[in-house]
């Protein structure tokens, strides 16, 4: 071998050593200390959760396929779950951080979540899931962040800033949960927070901070518990530039409604005169209206914000007609976790139509909330455990609710109501259309985890197979939470092509810890690694499969 050759070989070996350097994605971890902390932010002071100290719980801030790592220590007095509010845990319910697909992580023990933040970008949040511990706090903002390699549609921001907007109840949350478990309802929220300020404290400091002239990204997130909240800022209008994990159509806004487990991302230029202004999260469809504010001061400001704050919109025809301007922005680079549907979605055969009606009932005289007539409960196994042991039947029968209920869903005058572990088999790589139809008078918002959809479609009255016609199935926007408005439905698609078992839930707490939500049971008939992880060394276990021997692992 000549020298030139011998060099060439070392070059090639060089080359291939540094690709497998790179072929694993970079890794990020955490360790997070959960306890309990008092905080006042309404003026009264009541027990919160803390992460690290900290309330709201400290921001992850993560690019592109970056693997996270979190080592929770849970030092509450009751058990623990967090879930990742939006983000697609490909292969991997096993970390979804929900009752149905987790042990829960007990008092004075410790859990790693793993997972990766794969083909995605955008805003997010987490929190924990288990009992009523949402109402005390646990949240925290979630970014990912673009690679370098894939552009941004925008100029890069000068600065960034996680906004988290919520309903707030004086009561803590224990007396919250034994408030729902007596029957009872939630009453109106006591306030509403922005990053765990009300603007009500004795000193109220700039939350944020902008140069003149410079544009900066705001990440706005409802982290609530059951209330929609309109953000706006004083004197500036905000360019929507992302929803949910996707690059939108770039309109301005004046205000923004968003949702109970929502985030969008806007733009704001710094460009009135130097001094400071409110941003304002305020109630919206409640008879009286709750509002919080907060300062962003120009760091040359030399005055102080106007009390006149911008009026808050009237009305869900408003809100409905604001959804309807969002539009996917085709044309941006980013990562899509939807590869079969990104483009064409609207070309694909629907193989299968489901309708989810939700409905509001008692059962022995307690408030309880169901879907198709059948209100959620969670058995001791987790059902993704159940169901991985072979041991499914024991505890729970699939499609216990028809895809297409014939008649109206059971109402508090019926007193009717179903209560059971729900949960539908879905054919792995089908295409189907979701109807979601609120036959009720208050607001509804649904979430799907593991998954992105495509939002077609948002109108008043009842869905008949006629609507399809008013369909967007050019660029509606991809997303994970879709909001119904009253007596009204709501139509999204997906294409169901992540193996493993899925909560689609409402957002609002109160209805998901009375049972509306239900689990969504996707298998690969392969069985392979391609399609799905292996139960993790580490998982927690817990009920019938406590001390039963692993299955065999799926192959490659």
């Amino acid at each position: 071998m000549g020298r030139k050759e011998a060099a060439l070989l070392l070059l090639c070996a060089v080359a291939a050593a540094a690709v497998t350097v790179r072929a694993e994605d970079p890794y990020l971890f955490f360790t997070w200390n959960v306890t309990y902390g008092t905080i006042s932010p309404l003026g009264v002071p009541q027990q919160a959760i803390l992460i690290n100290g900290q309330f709201p719980g400290p921001n992850i801030n993560s690019t592109s396929n970056n693997n996270v790592v979190i080592n929770v220590f849970n030092n509450l007095d009751e058990p623990l779950l967090f879930t990742w509010n939006g983000i697609q845990q490909r292969k991997n319910s096993w970390q979804d951080g929900t009752l149905g697909t987790q042990c829960p992580i007990l008092p004075g023990t410790n859990y790693t979540y793993k997972f990766q933040v794969k083909d995605q970008i955008g805003s997010f949040f987490y929190y924990p899931t288990t009992s009523m511990h949402r109402a005390a706090g646990g949240f925290g903002g979630l970014r990912i962040n673009s690679r370098l390699l894939i552009p941004v549609p925008y100029p890069d921001p000068e600065d960034e800033y996680t906004v988290l907007i919520n309903d707030w109840y004086s009561k803590g949350h224990k007396a919250l949960k034994a408030q729902l478990d007596a029957g009872h309802g939630l009453n109106r929220p006591d306030g509403v927070l922005i990053n765990g300020k009300s603007g009500k404290e004795a000193k109220v400091k700039p939350l944020f901070t902008m140069k003149p002239g410079k544009t900066y990204k705001y990440r706005v997130c409802n982290v609530g518990l059951k209330t929609s909240l309109n953000f706006r800022i004083q004197g500036h209008q905000m360019k929507l530039v992302e929803m949910d994990g996707s690059h939108v159509v770039q309109n301005v806004y004046e205000s923004l409604d968003v949702h109970v487990g929502q985030c969008f991302s806007v733009l704001v230029t710094a460009n009135k005169a130097p001094k400071d202004y409110y941003i304002v999260a305020s109630t919206r469809f409640t008879k009286q209206v709750v509002t919080a504010t907060g300062i962003i001061r120009y760091t040359n400001g030399k005055g102080p914000a106007s009390p006149v704050l911008p009026p808050a919109p009237v009305g869900w025809a408003w809100s409905l007609n604001q959804f309807r301007t969002f539009r996917w922005n085709l044309t941006a680079s980013a990562a899509r976790p939807n590869p079969q549907g990104s483009y064409h979605y609207g070309q694909i055969n629907i193989t299968r139509t489901i309708k989810i009606v939700n409905s509001v009932s008692r059962a022995s005289g307690k408030l309880r909330y169901a879907i198709n007539g059948v209100s959620h409960t969670n058995p001791a196994t987790p059902l993704k455990l159940a169901e991985y042991y072979g041991i499914a039947d024991k505890h729970f029968k699939y499609n216990i609710i028809s895809d297409d209920p014939t008649t109206v869903a059971p109402t508090a005058a019926t007193k009717t109501i179903k209560i059971a572990p729900n949960v539908m088999n879905i054919t792995f790589r089908t295409f189907v259309e979701v109807i979601f139809e609120n036959h009720e008078k208050s607001i509804q918002s649904w979430h799907l985890d593991g998954y992105s959809f495509f939002a077609v479609a948002i109108e008043p009255g009842r869905w008949t197979p006629e609507k399809r016609k008013n369909y967007n199935l050019l660029d509606a926007v991809s997303r994970h939470t879709i909001q119904v408005y009253p007596n009204s439905w709501a139509a999204v698609m997906l294409t169901f092509d992540n193996a493993g078992m899925w909560n689609l839930r409402s957002e609002l707490t109160e209805q998901r810890y009375l049972g509306q939500e239900l689990y969504i049971s996707v298998l690969s008939p392969e069985h392979s690694l391609r399609d799905e992880y292996n139960l993790p060394e580490t998982s927690l276990l817990c009920g019938d499969v406590a001390s039963l021997p692993k299955p065999p692992p799926y192959s490659v």
